[in-house]
């Protein structure tokens, strides 16, 4: 191994080591049945896995010239293993090829349940197994998570010509939706089961590992996570029930978070103040100073930030909710580069995704 390629290595190997401790607890839970199942897993050669291809080519009667001219094209071609496959399952099936088409058109509606072809027990294992991995990758690539997983669901990681692929968009789709569990699962297999694991997919599998390390239950960061959920959902036209609801399970627990910071606030002051809180503290009307202002604020002005504090204020955040849709432009980029200033760059997203909700929201109220 090159010394430039060590430290990716080292990560994975850590990984591997820290979820493995997480394997061997959950395998004593599991039954034997499930145990027999895991094994060490490996792409077949491509000599092999074009073999198995050829013979499938001819088994749907594709052995004319052009087809065979065709076939040996797509084998000659520098491609992933898995593309060279799926790539013979549309030269010899239409409705393969007209699956993965629809799979690879952004402008075609998002599909809403496993397609037919993909659960008929009676097609060979080598066509459904394979064209299901395909067929998840693509959808991987739209972010049609949900999907993905009811498309693998349907194949065994013995079946495909790459397992590794088989457990990777597996867990990338559950880490995003926030199938803690089941991703950890994943990765553990992909890290320990696949012997011939890409490192790039290694590498992946143990970052998405050491970030859910950090997940904590119905923190901004939680938040984050569904607003990207969310964000998902309605990018493909899925603004239906479970999306409102995903979206009042946020709103819900933002004013819970907001009510806990007044509480510990007005805490704080009656525990510092015999229980006599100035004005303008929480629970008690007007400016902290006691007198009234001389004219009422204008709806464009921002709430101050805290210099670098590296949280976000849930009062300010909804203050800032509140008018947000009468702001220009250049005054939201600013109170965004002020409200997310020492926060992870990927939760900028998702609190701008709530702020134009709130403010929509509002809107719609008055």
């Amino acid at each position: 191994m090159s010394l430039r390629n060590w430290p990716l290595a080292a990560l994975a190997l850590t990984a591997a080591l820290a979820i493995g401790s997480q394997a061997s607890a959950a395998d004593a839970k599991r039954t034997p049945r499930e145990l027999a199942s895991f094994s060490v897993l490996q792409s077949p050669s491509t000599a092999e896995a074009q073999k198995q291809a050829q013979a499938w080519l001819q088994s749907v009667g594709k052995t004319d010239e052009a087809s065979q001219k065709a076939f040996t094209a797509i084998w000659a071609a520098d491609r992933p293993l898995l593309d060279k496959v799926a790539d013979t399952l549309t030269l010899g099936d239409a409705t393969a090829a007209k699956l993965l088409a629809e799979a690879r058109d952004y402008q075609s509606p998002a599909p809403t349940q496993t397609p037919s072809v993909l659960k008929d027990l009676k097609l060979p294992a080598f066509y459904r197994a394979n064209l299901a991995l395909a067929y998840a990758k693509t959808l991987s690539g739209r972010r049609v998570f949900e999907e993905v997983l009811e498309a693998i669901k349907v194949a065994k990681p013995e079946q495909v010509v790459d397992p590794a692929a088989y457990f990777f968009y597996k867990a990338v789709a559950e880490h995003t939706l926030m199938l803690k569990q089941e991703a950890n699962d994943s990765i553990a297999r992909l890290l320990d089961d696949v012997i011939d694991a890409p490192e790039r997919y290694r590498m992946v599998g143990a970052l998405m590992h050491f970030d859910m390390l950090t997940w904590q239950d119905k923190d901004l960061g939680w938040i984050a996570r569904k607003m990207s959920v969310i964000k998902d959902r309605l990018e493909i036209t899925r603004g239906g029930k479970k999306t409102q609801q995903m979206q009042k399970e946020v709103l819900v627990r933002l004013d819970e978070m907001i009510k806990e910071m007044e509480n510990q606030q007005k805490s704080q002051c009656q525990g510092a103040n015999g229980g006599n809180c100035p004005p303008g503290s929480p629970g008690q009307p007007g400016p902290a100073n006691g007198n009234q202002p001389s004219s009422p604020a204008g709806e464009s002005q921002l709430p101050s930030a805290p210099p670098g504090s590296g949280t976000i204020d849930p009062k300010r955040l909804k203050d800032l909710a509140d008018v947000w849709g009468t702001l220009p432009e250049k005054e939201r980029a600013k109170a965004m580069l002020e409200l997310t200033r020492d926060m992870p760059a990927k939760y900028r997203e998702a609190i701008e995704i709530y702020l134009k909700q709130i403010s929509a929201r509002s809107s719609e109220g008055r």
